[in-house]
């Protein structure tokens, strides 16, 4: 087992120091059992789900709903699994941290500066998202303007105390949630046809046009190279845990809530979309959910989904600030980053690190605005399948360091991942799956190289590190 070294150069082992020893760190500890419970539910509700999900149903059919099984399943696992560490160890860095002391300095460095490259990334895509939306109700403000109003609020939120980015999260998850709960109850009584001028739907769009599975399993197998990515963003609950009052019994709890709950939203939303519309009918780019608020006769559907997928981006865009300058700081606590990103406000609030993760996520918002079909199109790939490296060494970890705990402070296993070691190792394969898939995909395999390089890169870096720090080690 790997000893994680400080931020000065020691480990951990050798002074109890450091993330994850059980000292507390520098942060505030301002965060609410509910605020953590909400993020973690409403942290994958997102734009994902309520418009990219028509891409997975014209490929998939109904045999959608398998396709979110099997995702959510695997994301389901590999939340446990950062469950499980994050309740031993709670640490700012989460998984970084348990990388690194699971594999050494290397993997803690790759893993925490891949995650924060991604953030940044894709919070450019949240603003311009909402920018669009909300320059289309207000287009006297250009969308470029937009950008700044949403940057410079969200800034401001994460620069105040961590309570207040809690704040932000609950009401735009309570939104999304309350959002997700009332299509599905609308959606059965017009199954049922209990809604006025609906009749009971039977299960025709279930069984015409090829059943099922139209396009066989080599259409759920697409459905789930078109949905997998969109379970990402349920991590960003670990890393607030570090700022709570009780870590570990607080993720642990979130965790638990989070899982079932998500996938009982996801898997259902499929359902009955896929049984009130003909799957055939759906449209890349357009929302299910609107087609199905329009099948049932609710007016203004768009509007009112418009305001859902808005509330989901600004949400997400709030949530990627939040972890992005977590990680950089937690990777500057550990002497993998600046030591200027260390300075932390009256309020237990890491300032640099957000205006470091700020910074450049506004060039990523720019470059989107600019050339959204070449440097910025090229940043995405290069971020597209990170997440699934980092949920790679997130199951690595996770074999490594439950032994470790077992053995030292079995007391700390208070959220146990099911089936050691066995579903680990299933999970794994999985992963390797999806992958060599991915490469087989025309649609998926740019992204899939372009976030190889990418990863091959910062682990580059992190070996060449590697090799400086022991160079500079003192020989006997």
């Amino acid at each position: 087992m790997h000893d994680a070294p400080t931020a000065a150069g020691r480990t951990s082992s050798e002074d109890g120091a450091g993330p994850g020893s059980g000292e507390r760190e520098p942060l505030s500890a301002g965060l609410k059992q509910r605020h953590l419970t909400m993020l973690g539910l409403g942290g994958v509700i997102g734009a994902g789900l309520f418009v990219g999900s028509g891409a997975g149903i014209s490929v998939a059919g109904p045999g959608i709903v398998v396709s979110y099984l099997i995702a959510g399943a695997l994301a389901m696992m590999i939340m446990r699994m950062l469950g499980e560490m994050s309740s031993a160890m709670p640490a700012s860095g989460a998984f970084s941290v348990h990388a690194e002391r699971a594999l050494g300095r290397w993997a803690g460095f790759s893993v925490g500066w891949l995650y924060w490259f991604m953030l940044v990334v894709v919070l450019a895509v949240e603003a311009t998202g909402a920018a669009r939306i909300a320059h289309g109700w207000l287009p006297s403000v250009p969308q470029w303007g937009w950008v700044l109003i949403f940057m410079v609020v969200f800034t401001a939120a994460n620069l105040t105390a961590v309570k207040n980015f809690g704040e932000f999260e609950f009401w735009f998850a309570t939104l999304k949630v309350a959002a997700i709960v009332l299509f599905l109850v609308l959606s059965l009584l017009a199954i049922f046809g209990v809604l006025p001028d609906t009749e009971p739907v039977g299960l025709s769009n279930l069984a015409d046009q090829g059943g099922f599975l139209p396009n066989g399993w080599e259409g759920v197998v697409s459905g789930v190279l078109a949905v997998v990515f969109a379970f990402g963003g349920l991590e960003v609950v670990t890393i607030a845990a570090a700022e709570s009052a009780d870590p570990a019994r607080n993720v642990a709890r979130a965790v638990r809530n989070a899982v079932w709950r998500i996938l009982f939203f996801y898997v259902g939303s499929m359902l009955v979309i896929v049984t009130l519309l003909p799957w055939w009918s759906m449209q890349p780019g357009k929302s299910p959910y609107v087609a199905v608020l329009e099948r049932i006769g609710v007016s203004g559907a768009g509007q009112i989904m418009n305001v859902v997928v808005f509330v989901a981006l600004l949400s997400a865009l709030n949530a990627n600030l939040y972890g992005s300058s977590r990680m950089v700081f937690s990777l500057a606590e550990r002497g993998e980053a600046p030591r200027a990103l260390l300075k932390v406000s009256r309020g237990g609030v890491p300032v640099k690190a957000v205006f470091a993760s700020v910074a450049f996520g506004f060039v990523s918002v720019l470059l989107n605005l600019k050339w959204p079909d070449s440097v910025f199109l090229y940043m995405l790939n290069a971020v597209g399948a990170v997440l699934l490296f980092v949920w790679g060494l997130i199951a690595v970890s996770q074999l490594r360091l439950r032994r470790h705990i077992e053995r030292t402070a079995p007391e700390k296993l208070t959220l146990r991942m099911w089936g050691f070691p066995w579903l680990t190792w299933v999970v794994l394969a999985a992963m390797v799956t999806v992958l060599v898939l991915m490469v087989t995909d025309e649609g998926s395999r740019p992204q899939l190289l372009w976030s190889a390089g990418t990863t091959g890169a910062v682990l580059l870096i992190a070996a060449v590190r590697e090799l400086r720090a022991r160079k500079r080690l003192p020989t006997d």
